[in-house]
């Protein structure tokens, strides 16, 4: 048998049922890949039933505990040792498992990440990294959460494994890297953003473009946007909002007469190809990237069909062995400063 993925079952909004349904498609298109749902094994083999019973490559694993997104992320993972989350992360971090996958909270699955899995070395802060639709070829953009308030030396780390990522999973032979900022010129930006300009020019194993201003991307100014994770997660929010009131005033527009409803059936094949690029099911979870061990992140509201998808980014990023390929990046960077010595606290 292959890779043995973890799933969290009981992160999403509808959970254990998302989970569950996505989990079973995916064992069935992949039965050389191996399983293991964690959280309240009746309500998962309940759902299991409703989606045929679960295939010989699925296992469950009873967890009695919960992580919820309004508890403090550090305390919760410390606290609650039997939540599917951190039973989860456990089997990675004991080999019992390839790696993780959650729809639940974003603060504690960056801390169990990081204390539990543990931080690829050279790594100061992880990234999570995710695939955002445009007008042309999808762009990778990280950071959109994991790491706010962000270090220039962390920026130069994130642009490193958004470009591996790129050349990885995408097949991009020479990416092009962007840092967003509020303006194209290289004296734009916040102090963070001005001082890893130069850093990032410097760096010769990626194709550095300069700055992009966020209302570049959508029209794929760059392949990899390298972000703070603040700014880089106001941009995805407001890009998923925007999409979704895009996508809603155009419905109400071609169903408001008549004959705007014949115009809409008309141009239905088209509509329905664009709000499949756009859709972000199809385009699974955040990588979060720097870690010992894949991990996905799936939106909280996702339905079996993003569970899936985020299982297949997974599948990609094992198969690619983007880990061992990022490691590999990682130790070509020049040595810290020894000021910069140090772990820093997670």
């Amino acid at each position: 048998m292959g890779f043995r993925i973890a799933v969290d079952a009981m992160g999403s909004d509808a959970a254990p049922a998302p989970e569950v349904s996505g989990t079973i498609q995916a064992a069935r298109e992949w039965p050389d890949l191996r399983f293991v749902l964690l959280g309240d094994d009746p309500r998962i083999r309940a759902e299991a039933e409703k989606a045929g019973g679960l295939p010989g490559n699925v296992e469950v694993i009873h967890t009695t505990q919960v992580i919820t997104p309004d508890e403090e992320p550090t305390k919760a993972v410390r606290s609650k040792k039997d939540a599917s989350l951190t039973v989860a992360a456990r089997l990675v971090k004991e080999g019992q498992a390839d790696a993780l996958l959650s729809a639940g909270s974003t603060g504690a699955l960056v801390v169990v990440g990081t204390l539990g899995i543990g931080r690829m070395k050279g790594i100061d802060r992880p990234a999570l990294g995710t695939i955002m639709p445009t007008v042309k070829q999808p762009v990778f953009m990280l950071d959109v959460g994991a790491t706010p308030d962000a270090r220039p030396e962390w920026l130069v780390q994130f642009a490193l494994m958004g470009d591996i990522y790129a050349r990885e999973i995408l097949g991009l032979s020479r990416p092009r890297v962007a840092l967003l900022s509020n303006g194209t010129e290289a004296e734009k930006g916040n102090a963070v953003v001005k001082a890893t300009y130069p850093l990032l020019q410097e760096l010769p194993s990626i194709h550095f473009i300069g700055n992009i201003e966020a209302r570049d991307v959508p029209f794929g100014g760059a392949d990899v946007v390298v972000a703070d994770g603040f700014p880089g997660n106001v941009l995805l929010k407001t890009y998923e909002g925007v999409a979704m009131a895009l996508f809603q005033s155009l419905k109400e527009a071609l169903t408001g007469s008549p004959l705007t409803a014949v115009g809409a059936a008309l141009a239905k094949p088209g509509l329905k190809k664009m709000a499949k690029r756009f859709d972000y099911t199809e385009y699974g979870g955040a990588l979060l990237l720097g870690l010992k061990a894949p991990v996905v992140k799936c939106h909280g509201s996702s339905n079996a069909r993003a569970i899936y998808s985020g299982l297949r980014v997974m599948k990609l990023a094992l198969e690619g062995r983007v880990i061992d390929r990022l490691a590999e990046a990682i130790a070509q960077l020049p040595a810290k400063n020894p000021k910069e010595e140090g772990d820093p606290p997670a």
